[in-house]
């Protein structure tokens, strides 16, 4: 069992909006694959609506509606980025030998 310093952030939340820990030595279990393959599709999916945003910020004809859905999904895919990197980084640190 990995220590409490060592649990993998998940890329989805549980009851009340809480983040939910993945306690595991195995990295190819399938809690872990399961994880990697999410945040790999909420990578592409910010990806994605980057593309959407520079067009329709570009397009003088965008309707306020448009705009405002834009933005809706922008910040639900800033809020999966920022929790696959929060948890990505949480795993350099604790794999990787501190630098001096």
């Amino acid at each position: 069992m990995t220590r409490q310093n060592e649990l993998r952030l998940l890329p989805w939340s549980g009851p009340e909006d809480k983040p939910c820990y993945l306690s595991t030595d195995d990295r190819y279990g399938y809690m872990s694959r399961l994880a990697d393959n999410i945040e790999s599709e909420q990578l592409e999916t910010a990806t994605e609506l980057l593309k959407q945003a520079a067009e329709t910020l570009g397009d003088e004809h965008a309707s306020p509606e448009d705009t405002q859905l834009l933005a809706k999904e922008l910040t639900g895919a800033l809020r999966d980025v920022l929790r696959v990197a929060t948890s990505r980084g949480h795993l350099l640190d604790v794999s990787e030998p501190q630098r001096i």
